[in-house]
């Protein structure tokens, strides 16, 4: 088959409106995409950046399950020393009644109330836990605060029982003598230090993993500010592109119509 020839006019005007095609399409698909860049081919250097920078938010984004779920851990913990502290403190209620009172029976009485909130004690140390890991109960807790794993904080557990870290010992002789109630009265003075000291302990630790689940969620969003910046299309920009580009087209379609009128003029010569 014959090439077929078009007239330099034709040509030139069927090349415009292709161009004027194409550019439509772009823009329509910026349009219903929100991207400028949608791909390598757009823009090799901003789409690649963008995906860096998306991907390290995305990496970020991930993290901050872990944290969330570290600060509930420590939470938890500190739940159970706040209830600890109270049931001590109810516990040198106890102490100090014993100690106005020369009755055998109402000392021996306390001293079961007494070991029966020792009881509790060790209760809630065991029930302080949070998805399995218990900062009362011995567990340790490490909370990764970057995308490396290079940066992390570890809280070291404790063993917040009656017979290990608080050492607060079970009633002797039902309290019958002066000197148990005190014994008892100082066991419980040195745990309530010892309550405060971890959580004091655990605050600081909880300040710190906050302040990194901050400064995480506004880093993610400055990276995916980045990346939108490199990528995302103004609508109202493309929106005004594409009615000029419709136009131009309208132009083209015209400009092409006329110029085969001019080729049609030779053939009327030969009617």
């Amino acid at each position: 088959m014959s090439s077929i020839v078009l007239s330099a006019g034709v040509r030139s005007n069927l090349l415009q409106l292709q161009q004027t095609s194409d550019a439509i399409t772009q823009t329509q698909t910026r349009l219903a995409t929100g991207l400028r860049v949608n791909s390598a081919l757009d823009n090799p250097n901003n789409y690649f950046t963008a995906q860096g920078l998306n991907n390290r938010a995305s990496d970020l984004g991930n993290l901050l399950d872990s944290m969330a779920t570290g600060i509930n851990t420590i939470q938890a913990a500190n739940n159970g020393i706040s209830a600890i502290t109270k049931l001590v403190q109810s516990a040198q209620s106890l102490v100090s009644q014993a100690q106005q009172t020369s009755d055998t029976t109402t000392r021996a009485s306390l001293a079961t109330q007494f070991d029966q909130i020792r009881s509790q004690i060790d209760q809630l140390a065991q029930d302080s836990g949070f998805n399995g890991i218990n900062l009362l109960n011995g567990d340790n807790l490490t909370v990764t605060l970057n995308e490396t794993g290079k940066s992390s904080v570890t809280i070291s557990g404790v063993t917040d029982t009656t017979a290990s870290k608080l050492a607060i010992n079970a009633s002797s002789n039902n309290w019958a003598g002066a000197t148990d109630i005190t014994a008892a009265s100082t066991a419980l003075t040195s745990a309530l230090t010892t309550l405060r000291s971890q959580a004091q302990s655990l605050g600081s630790s909880l300040s710190t993993v906050q302040i990194r689940q901050d400064f995480t969620k506004a880093t993610i969003n400055t990276l995916q500010t980045g990346a939108n910046d490199l990528t995302l299309a103004d609508s109202n920009q493309e929106g005004a592109n594409l009615l000029a580009l419709q136009t131009r087209q309208q132009l083209s379609t015209t400009a092409l119509s006329l110029a085969s009128q001019a080729d049609q003029n030779v053939l009327r010569l030969f009617q």
